[in-house]
């Protein structure tokens, strides 16, 4: 019995961290409110201990705060922390992409291709949550190929909380397909292999996610937003 219940143990606080993960990044849950592990677990119908798994999970991604005799709760969204996301996650990526086409990687255009089909698949669905998802992955795929692994997580970070304030409070109406296609220009230029346009094809595409990336980097040629 012990082995199985390891077995199910994580996969169940996968179910929890991903339930709780879409509903604060949709912003179903607003900043703020108390998660309550009692609660949860027969929202979840499992554990108190495997809500807490899933907390602290959540704690690592930045989308909730853990406090001492005070509980859980869903972090807040602010414009300045976005900006400060923006910004760095902007240095990253813009030099990412260079170390990325110094390094061949086989693989990756054909890795980025299926990740762009899967966000086209999903804005036909009207799955914005599930959109996001597959562009965190086209992201940090592209930056795996830079070989600064230690870098990673703090990019997943920035990305994440980018999707989280465009979808909760940029105010903005998203047309999922462009979306997903204003990811081909960055795969164009990869396989041309020309550095100065993939540095600009990817610092445009970060400069244009939402309306405040103009008052941060400049203004940028009108286009569709990410």
């Amino acid at each position: 019995m012990l082995a199985i219940a390891q077995d199910i143990r994580p996969g169940k606080s996968a179910e929890v961290f991903d339930g709780l993960k879409r509903m604060i990044m949709l912003g179903e849950v607003a900043p703020g409110i108390a998660l309550l592990e009692l609660e949860l677990a027969q929202r979840f119908q499992c554990s108190q201990g495997t809500v807490r798994e899933a907390l602290l999970a959540l704690q690592e991604e930045g989308l909730v705060h853990r406090l001492p005799h005070r509980g859980t709760r869903v972090a807040d969204c602010t414009e300045d922390e976005a900006v400060e996301m923006f910004r760095l996650r902007h240095g990253i990526e813009t030099r990412g992409i260079v170390r990325a086409l110094r390094r061949p990687d086989p693989a990756l255009l054909p890795d980025l291709t299926g990740l762009i089909a899967g966000m086209e698949a999903k804005a036909l669905a009207g799955d914005e949550y599930g959109q996001t998802e597959l562009d965190r992955a086209f992201h940090r795929r592209l930056f795996r190929a830079a070989g600064l692994p230690a870098v990673e997580p703090l990019l997943h970070r920035c990305i994440l909380h980018n999707h989280r304030f465009k979808i909760t409070r940029s105010g903005e109406r998203r047309d999922l397909t462009a979306t997903a296609k204003r990811h081909w220009s960055i795969v164009e230029a990869l396989a041309a292999r020309d550095e100065a346009a993939a540095v600009a094809a990817i610092g445009h595409h970060i400069e244009t996610i939402v309306d405040v990336g103009p008052s941060i980097f400049g203004a940028a040629p009108e286009g569709p937003k990410a």
